[in-house]
């Protein structure tokens, strides 16, 4: 079964005779379900992806996990844009863990509209993050933060060790020793 023509009914023989020759090389595949999602997206295509979901921030050094995280919350983070939910959502989509305190949780109470965030972010290699990867996150938090509110930033570490307990085994040998007393 032939596909339908694409052309009008008043096409010409040539027009006709083109299309039926181009039929086979025009047939390209194209898996929109695949290019759409940023799970099987390739690579080289995530940055167009991520600008067709206004993703605010992109950089090219990012490790692929986290732009593929970045374009995978896009929607949730720009319904939610000017929330401390999104900024949770942005921070989580670049690896890392925040505290976030609003003004009206501090003690004192600080300035209205102001938060104090604590950031935990490390690398890829579970080393700490650079400090352009750190600035990339204040940025994209800068983006998603509600515009009348001002920020401080802290950046915590995290840190793990473990207690070892070593004991050496040391065969001895008591002997009874009895007096004639």
């Amino acid at each position: 079964m032939s596909k339908p023509s694409l052309l009008p009914p008043n096409a010409t023989a040539a027009e006709k005779a083109i299309e039926a020759a181009a039929a086979d090389r025009l047939d390209i595949p194209t898996p929109l379900r695949e290019l759409w999602d940023p799970d099987t997206c390739p690579a080289e295509l995530l940055p167009w992806l991520a600008w067709s979901l206004s993703v605010d921030a992109w950089s090219p050094t990012w490790p692929e996990a986290v732009k593929r995280s970045v374009v995978k919350n896009a929607i949730a983070i720009q319904r939610r844009k000017g929330t401390a939910k999104s900024v949770r959502d942005v921070v989580a989509s670049f690896g890392g863990t925040l505290a976030l305190r609003e003004w009206w949780q501090l003690d004192p109470p600080g300035d209205p509209h102001t938060f104090d965030i604590v950031l935990t972010i490390t690398g890829e290699d579970g080393e700490p993050a650079s400090a352009a990867f750190v600035q990339d996150v204040i940025d994209a938090v800068t983006q998603t933060k509600p515009a009348r509110s001002h920020f401080t930033f802290t950046q915590g570490v995290n840190a793990s060790g473990g207690l070892g307990l070593k004991a050496v085994a040391r065969p001895a040998t008591f002997a009874r020793v009895q007096s004639g007393f």
